[in-house]
């Protein structure tokens, strides 16, 4: 029989480095690891694909999902946040490969995302605002840019008070509030049955009266349910979704939005999603592999048949260093104060200040 557990060990030395960001299986014969933004070919290799599938199966088993012929590829996260994705042969022609994504350790506070300069403290101060103020946002960017790490660390801004649901497809965040549910989507059985989707879930979050709605990794149908819960005055509302720029962004949703099968004309998925969708933050990973706010955009309803956009902070260039060297920040870009703004003002949340370039 062989010991799954020693496949673990080979793994250990890289789970236990803070600086390893990620682990990538290829196959029984390859394992490289990122640090530092940069991904290297390590010397641990495994006798077979079994062996790798048996290291993992249980992880998916106990969380309710399935990795086999039937199911060729899945996610699933552990307690500490940090997430697997599997994908077996024949979908993975040279054997199974697993992506483990670490959950990011030394980010325990916003403040921490000025010191590693994922943000300014005005941009920062800008966003907490928008949380406190229960403006609905959207998170986006791509793969592993730090948008779940951002978005938890910024919860710890929701009010104690209140009832908050987080509904995603592999349950990465862990609120600190009290009053936290969190729902998880689980794969069908071999019979097609019990299966739970975004779709379920985030319908069924409705019902239980939460004060604020989180839903990550926002893909598909489920777009038009996170879109009318805003809609349907659960403001706070919390989403991520990939993408390359803001504008992108809200493109990409507008088409999720009409595939899910309503028969919306383009103009009024439009009109929905400009009367919505208040705030965009977009996060980029840069060359040198750090991770970096580089929009702050204002989703301000529709002009001339668009969705209009108004960028409130954009990483630019700023100045250059004492040794002539371009410097860049996430300078405020700001044509317009936000729909909002009065709001959060008048609650004192916020001050013009935050859009001051001094």
């Amino acid at each position: 029989m062989m010991d799954y557990g020693s496949a673990k060990e080979k793994l250990r030395r890289f789970l236990d480095d803070p600086d390893i960001s990620e682990i990538m299986i290829n196959g029984p014969r390859k394992v490289f690891v990122e640090k530092g933004g940069k991904k290297s070919l390590t010397d641990v290799t495994f006798a077979s694909d079994e062996e790798i599938l048996g290291m993992i199966a249980d992880l998916y088993t106990v969380r309710g999902k399935r990795i086999d012929k039937d199911v060729p590829y899945a996610d699933v996260c552990l307690e500490d946040g940090t997430r697997i994705n599997t994908i077996i042969s024949p979908i993975s022609r040279f054997g199974v490969s697993v992506t483990i994504r670490k959950f990011a350790k030394g980010i325990d506070a916003p403040e921490d995302l000025i010191r590693l300069g994922t943000l300014n403290k005005k941009a920062l101060d800008f966003i907490i605002a928008c949380i406190k103020g229960k403006v609905n946002i959207l998170f986006s960017g791509g793969t592993g840019v730090g948008k779940t790490t951002a978005l938890q660390v910024l919860s710890q801004h929701f009010a104690p008070q209140e009832r908050v649901i987080v509904v995603e497809d592999a349950a990465e965040l862990q609120l600190e509030q009290t009053n936290v549910i969190s729902l998880e989507t689980r794969t069908p059985d071999r019979d097609g049955k019990g299966g739970v989707s975004l779709r379920d879930l985030i319908r069924n979050a409705l019902r239980m009266t939460p004060d604020r709605l989180v839903v990550g990794e926002v893909r598909g149908v489920e777009s038009i349910d996170l879109i009318q819960a805003m809609a349907t005055g659960h403001t706070g509302t919390i989403g991520i979704v990939h993408g390359n720029s803001p504008r992108e962004v809200i493109s990409r949703l507008e088409t999720m939005v009409m595939m899910a099968g309503f028969n919306l004309p383009l103009a009024e998925v439009r009109k929905i999603i400009g009367s919505t969708v208040q705030i965009v933050v977009h996060m980029e990973r840069m060359r040198d592999g750090t991770r970096k706010v580089t929009y702050v955009t204002e989703i301000r309803g529709v002009e001339h048949e668009q969705i209009a956009f108004n960028d409130l902070f954009v990483y630019r260039f700023d100045k250059k260093d004492e040794y002539g060297k371009d410097v860049y920040d996430l300078m405020p870009a700001i044509r317009n104060f936000p729909v909002f703004f009065k709001r959060l003002e008048k609650a004192g949340l916020i001050t013009n200040a935050v859009f001051s370039r001094e």
